[in-house]
């Protein structure tokens, strides 16, 4: 009979561990725990710590690693200060990863993205042509958000910048991913990790209804995002094939729980296309939808108004002009329900809403 062996434990990563489950993982003091994780996120070798036993810093050694993404690519926008980064794991996939400007001087805050590629297939992104490639890991959303601090701490323009926020709003849906996506949110509020404060964080989902509850339910200070497509359910089916597995009514009535419980307005974001959602009756089924809400919830959702970026070759969409633009929100307004219009920027280097879509390292050349 052969003898039982015990498969060895994957390696820790450390840079996706809080200090309480690290504490548990190596069975060491809280303290000290905190110590490491404070070590990780300031980029300093794990050498001898003050307060760490040596026995619990030769644990760490042996069983933890700070696995890395490559970036291979940089682009920083012309007309605003938007830089999307383009990184690879570790076997090879490519997902993006954008710096996001903020209202007041130096502050940023980084779209990251959960997924490499999609399932869901709206079809105005860009991401959603791709499918779905795999889930990213804790370590692998929580690094993105590291790689874009570094940017920041490395260029001498920026000596006073920091991450303000993050928002998970990248390539992928979080609530797809939501064990990884929740464990990342522990870790970049942890004083001792990143310290990014859980109320300037946003979730964004297609319309996950279960998913919806429980962020909610595990992170009630971190706000919610929904991409509606339409307000119109035979308009946001053609758009969004997630809506023939969940009806926007289903949609909302996980968001009216969400705002309930977690006393947060959410965000409604919608993308108006030429010809396709952009019309009155768009507008008034959206006015009428925000004042059923917030009659059911006490809340107002936040509408956001995004002008469209196109998403490349045999993009069957268009932006809609501007006139129709203005009279969309006008017809919103009438109803009472106001809305503001997000800034597209970074669309000069395919970083905006819908664009993020990179699959593939460039091939090194031939030697």
């Amino acid at each position: 009979m052969a003898a039982l062996t015990t498969p060895p434990r994957a390696p820790l990563a450390l840079q996706a561990m809080t200090p309480e489950s690290l504490a548990l993982a190596l069975a060491c003091e809280l303290g000290e725990a905190r110590k490491i994780v404070s070590a990780v996120h300031r980029d300093r070798p794990l050498g001898p710590l003050v307060g760490v036993r040596r026995a619990t810093m030769d644990l760490a050694r042996a069983r933890g690693v700070v696995p890395s993404l490559r970036v291979i690519e940089t682009s920083a926008s012309r007309v605003d200060p938007f830089v999307k980064y383009v990184v690879q794991t570790p076997d090879d996939e490519v997902v993006e990863t954008v710096r996001i400007p903020l209202e007041r001087a130096g502050r940023f805050s980084v779209c990251v993205s959960s997924q490499a590629g999609c399932a869901l297939a709206c079809a105005f992104c860009a991401t959603g042509r791709l499918g779905l490639r795999r889930n990213l890991e804790t370590w692998e959303i929580v690094e993105q958000v590291r790689i874009v601090r570094r940017g920041l701490a490395a260029d001498p323009t920026q000596v006073k910048s920091r991450v303000h926020g993050v928002v998970f709003q990248g390539m992928g849906e979080p609530m797809a991913n939501l064990d990884h996506v929740l464990e990342a949110i522990a870790v970049l509020c942890e004083p001792s990790a990143l310290a990014i404060d859980a109320r300037a964080m946003t979730v964004c989902t297609s319309g996950l209804p279960t998913g919806i509850r429980r962020l909610a339910r595990e992170a009630p200070k971190v706000r919610l995002a929904i991409s509606l497509g339409s307000a119109r359910p035979e308009v946001r089916r053609s758009l969004m094939p997630i809506d023939r597995a969940h009806s926007l009514d289903e949609v909302m009535d996980a968001a009216v729980e969400h705002a309930r419980t977690t006393g947060l307005s959410p965000m409604w974001a919608v993308t108006p296309l030429a010809g396709v959602n952009d019309s009155l009756d768009d507008a008034h089924a959206l006015a009428d939808r925000a004042l059923q809400f917030t009659a059911r919830a006490g809340i107002r959702p936040r509408i956001s108004v995004i002008p469209y970026n196109s998403i490349g070759a045999n993009d069957p969409f268009t932006r809609a002009s501007e006139p129709a633009l203005a009279a969309f929100r006008a017809a919103m307004t009438a109803r009472g329900v106001h809305s503001h219009r997000r800034y597209s920027g970074e669309g000069d280097i395919a970083a905006a809403c819908g664009q993020l879509a990179r699959v593939a390292a460039p091939q090194a050349p031939s030697t």
